[in-house]
């Protein structure tokens, strides 16, 4: 029969392991990591990232990453590179190898013919002792005290450690590049992500028609324009074309529950004051945070101060921003 384990405890610990090493690393971030970032960030060529087995997949997962925030990025299987693959390294470039131990017999066959292209070494390790620490000209340390897995023999920690050890070196070099969002746009163009980035409200405005009416339009006019329009509302301008109020579905249905002769009602009368805007040259996420903290279905669009169409929550389902 097979004893009852806690799963609860269990995951608990694993992410506790895990937390308290990666809590740990901020003791390892030294003047050979500063400098390696620079070395990196001066550099005329890329970043070429090997490893083996688990490393492998943090070494692509670290390629990612570098590659969207700026800096140019390739990965070379550690035993695919013995057979062809030390091609694609260029005198220029860096290259950064991973490894838990430092000592599997793939590396220290590796790391002599890596010395031999001319190009800076890097090692991502947790045993700061080892051949390929060694042999570095930087050492990124990533140890660890122990792995989650109760025989302290699967890469559970050690591997959280070197991805965790990834990303605080491609923003250290992202901060160094001065990458802003519109840079990071230029990487990310598709899905939601892509779009919140660069979709502008000018981008969708002028898909949707302009419901407009006046302060002394009558409520029945009010009706028919939000209606025909189809965005579930009416700005209310003067003969300027600049903004006085809105009237809403919501207005109407207020309105109408109120004793009040409706005939006599015109927009002014009725509208809300003050209500939301964005500019043309806005990104489109501006509209979405303001609909969303404002409970609302729309805003409307205003260009010099000046009235000229309406962003709808629909057109920000439709482009996937959501």
């Amino acid at each position: 029969m097979k004893i009852a384990k806690n799963i609860n405890n269990i995951a608990k610990k694993v992410l506790q392991n895990e937390a308290d090493a990666v809590k740990n690393l901020i003791n390892f971030i030294d003047e050979d990591f500063e400098v390696c970032v620079r070395e990196i960030y001066n550099s005329q060529g890329r970043v070429v990232i090997t490893g083996i087995g688990k490393s492998a997949i943090i070494a692509n997962k670290i390629v990612a990453t570098l590659n969207s925030t700026g800096t140019p990025s390739l990965f070379m299987h550690a035993a695919d590179a013995i057979h062809g693959d030390l091609g694609m390294i260029q005198e220029n470039d860096i290259v950064i190898c991973i490894s838990k131990s430092g000592n599997t017999p793939e590396i220290k066959v590796l790391i002599p013919l890596l010395k031999r292209t001319g190009s800076k070494l890097v090692a991502l390790v947790s045993n700061v002792d080892s051949y390929l620490a060694q042999q570095s000209d930087f050492v990124l340390n990533a140890t660890i005290a122990e792995e989650a897995c109760p025989n302290n023999l699967a890469p559970t920690t050690s591997t959280t450690a070197h991805m965790a050890l990834g990303d605080a070196l491609a923003v250290c070099l992202l901060e160094l590049r001065d990458f802003s969002s519109e840079d990071f746009a230029k990487f990310h163009p598709g899905g939601s992500l892509g779009k919140q980035l660069y979709l502008k409200v000018d981008d969708i405005y002028p898909n949707n028609e302009l419901p407009i009416v006046y302060e002394n339009t009558s409520l029945k006019e009010v009706i028919i324009v939000i209606s025909s329009k189809r965005l579930g509302a009416a700005a209310v301008v003067n003969d300027e074309n600049h903004l006085l109020g809105i009237v809403t579905d919501g207005d109407l249905r207020r309105c109408m529950q109120k004793d009040m002769d409706l005939g006599m009602l015109t927009a002014g009368e009725i509208m809300s004051k003050g209500p939301k805007t964005v500019s043309k040259g806005d990104f489109a996420v501006k509209a979405l945070n303001i609909m969303q903290q404002n409970s609302i279905s729309q805003v409307i669009v205003l260009h010099k101060d000046k009235v000229v169409g309406f962003v709808h929550i629909h057109d920000l389902l439709k482009e996937g921003i959501i």
